[in-house]
This record gives C-alpha cells, structure tokens and sequence, in this order.
C-alpha cells in the first residue's frame, strides 16, 4: 500500500527526521516450515527437531521519540497529528493486522487524570516489567472504526493540568555521555539504571558508536554496584 493505506501513512520523512529521535531497523531471520524428529540411539535419547522446509521472516521496525514535553511548554497533550501532520484514512487491504496501541495506565492509581479519543474498540492488559500496563487499542480493520469518519486521529488529552516537574521515571533508563579525547583517552560511558525497588530485568544493550571513536574491545569493562563483572 506504500504511503496510500495504512500505517504507512504516517511515515512522512520531514516529521519523522526532525524528531528527537527515530531508529530504523530491518531483521531477517529463518523460520522452519516443517520439521521431523529422530533418535541418536547410542545417546539415549532425542536430539533437537530437524527443518525440512525454511521461510524466511522479514521484520521491519522504525521506533521515533517526540518530545512534545519540552516543545510545547510542559504540556503532555498530543495527537497523531500533531506528530505526524497525517492522520488515518484507511487501513491496508493487504494487512492481516493493522493496530494502534495507547498506553493509558495511570500513574496514579486512585484517579484516572487521562483520556483518549476517540473511544478504543477495545482495551488490553499486560504485564510490563512486573507492572500491570493498560492500553487503548484501535483495530483499524474493524468496520466500526471508519464509520463515522473517514479519518482517525487519536488524541490524548490530561482531564486537568500536570505540574511540569512530575515527570515519570521509567523503570529501566539509561543515560550517556563521551569522555576524554583521541584514540587513547576517549571514551564512551553508558550508564543503566533499574528503580524497581527488588526485580532484576536482562537487558540487551545496542551502541551506536561515533564516527570518530574506535573500540576496542579489550578495554570493555562493565561494573555493577561497585564491582566489576566480566562481560560474555
């Protein structure tokens, strides 16, 4: 459908590049179509499945970050609109699934202080990092969705003003920062954090090294709470 239906609407390349932050990704990977198993006798036992048939999976991702907080003078309000400049028409014939997600669980548990609109076809709960997550979720392949209109822009507005210095803390955050200079003193730190006052979370680390560093990996030193831990 490329720029014509669906999500793919949204993907106007001046909004997305001026953003705060955006990631493109495409991962390739093999998926067995058919497989069969056999026995190793002498092992006394049964090995691992055996493919007789691959596909291959392809998964595109574009993750962006807009900071409307900063922007627009401590208002958490936002719209796709806003962010994109598009709104939804139609969804894509082709697509299987077509879904938007909103996270709407409240920091506060006793007061709902946000809502969306218009209202979701339905509502999903999860389990994020040990916390109970909400989320609003538009099925653009309901019949339901486009009806009483031709476009959808979701919009999420707060019931009443939110003191600009509460922002939320996530659970797991990171922050980091280039030190020293040239080949032999610089350096790159990343600093993560986890809040969650007993809960340990794995955690898969991607750098995006500068141009104009060089690593070695020899000189790669991880230190948790003090000590410091031999990387894999």
């Amino acid at each position: 459908c490329s720029l014509q239906a669906g999500l793919a609407v949204l993907l106007k390349a001046e909004r997305l590049f001026h953003s705060s932050y955006h990631s493109q990704a495409v991962h390739i990977r093999p998926v067995c179509r058919g497989s069969h198993w056999f026995a190793q006798l002498p092992c006394g036992g049964f090995t691992d499945a055996s493919c007789l048939a691959v596909s291959w999976e392809l998964r595109q991702t574009l993750t962006v970050v807009f900071d409307f907080f900063s922007s627009g003078q401590g208002k958490k309000d936002w719209s796709l609109f806003k962010m994109f400049s598009r709104t939804l028409t139609d969804t894509c014939p082709l697509a299987s699934q077509s879904k938007v997600y909103v996270d709407i669980s409240p920091n506060n548990k006793e007061k709902e202080l946000l809502e969306v609109s218009p209202p979701p076809t339905s509502v999903h709960e999860a389990i994020v990092q040990g916390d109970k997550k909400t989320y609003a979720v538009y099925d653009l392949l309901s019949p339901s969705l486009f009806n009483t209109s031709r476009s959808l822009n979701v919009q999420l507005k707060w019931k009443r003003p939110q003191d600009s210095s509460e922002m939320p803390i996530p659970t797991l955050h990171a922050q980091r920062y280039v030190a020293g200079y040239g080949l032999q003193t610089g350096e790159i730190c990343t600093l993560i954090y986890n809040t969650h006052p007993y809960r340990a979370f794995p955690v898969i680390l991607l750098e995006t090294v500068p141009w104009y560093l060089r690593l070695y990996v020899h000189t790669l030193t991880i230190i948790t709470k003090g000590k410091e831990n031999k990387p894999s």
